[in-house]
């Protein structure tokens, strides 16, 4: 806003918004709205998703709307984390809106909320598809609990594990942290015996694609350099 109404040479933000209304711009549905876009800029994704930066704009307008698009065309609903990751924001008030206004639901599925389309065959669909998606083995399911894992599985992991550099450690902590979902930094970290912080950095790099590629750790980093004394 500061920036428009410079180029505009005016202090009337009503004049701004009259301005963006002539334009048809599109209003970001990140950083509450605070930037702006003209049309022909857009470049959208198949989701319909357009990032500049760390701005996001939808073709859908704001977040509520954005979300409830996601949500109703997913096919097998979303988790609130899930969202997130799709949405590069934090939709869990905009989800809690969208049930109490009736355009979403939410169903417990192991545990969690499992948010879906109102339509009850689209629901339906989403939750016989998301069941099934669970009961499949593969990577894309999160580690379970320490107590419901076999002893052949958590050696597995152990020895995985153990194979990885530092960077590595943080980065698959933080994948398997994002597959968890709420509380899932301080689980895995107890699952592979990490500092929770340590997951959350790696969740971060990975969210923010903020990874060195080549190094196991930042410039700068491990122990400083020991001078060696000498004896006068």
């Amino acid at each position: 806003m500061p920036e428009l109404l410079a180029a505009l040479g005016t202090e009337s933000r009503r004049t701004v918004f009259r301005k963006l209304r002539e334009l048809e711009c599109l209003t970001s549905y990140s950083h509450r709205g605070a930037h702006h876009a003209l049309p022909g800029a857009a470049r959208f994704d198949e989701h319909g998703l357009w990032r500049c930066g760390a701005v996001c704009f939808s073709v859908h307008g704001t977040l509520l709307e954005a979300a409830a698009a996601a949500v109703e065309a997913g096919e097998v609903g979303y988790f609130a984390d899930e969202l997130d990751t799709r949405l590069h924001v934090d939709t869990k008030n905009a989800l809690r809106k969208l049930v109490a206004d009736d355009r979403l639901t939410r169903e417990k599925v192991a545990g969690r909320f499992l948010y879906c389309a109102v339509d009850p065959k689209t629901r339906r669909r989403q939750m016989l598809g998301r069941r099934a998606l669970l009961a499949e083995p593969g990577a894309a399911k999160p580690l379970p609990d320490s107590a419901h894992m076999s002893a052949e599985l958590q050696a597995a992991i152990v020895l995985f594990f153990s194979l990885l550099d530092e960077q590595q450690r943080r980065l698959y902590a933080g994948l398997e942290a994002l597959k968890t979902g709420r509380g899932g930094d301080t689980r895995i970290a107890a699952l592979l015996g990490m500092d929770a912080g340590t997951v959350a950095r790696g969740r971060r790099e990975l969210l923010d694609h903020d990874i060195e590629v080549g190094r196991v750790r930042r410039r700068g980093g491990g122990r400083k350099s020991v001078e060696k004394k000498r004896q006068r």
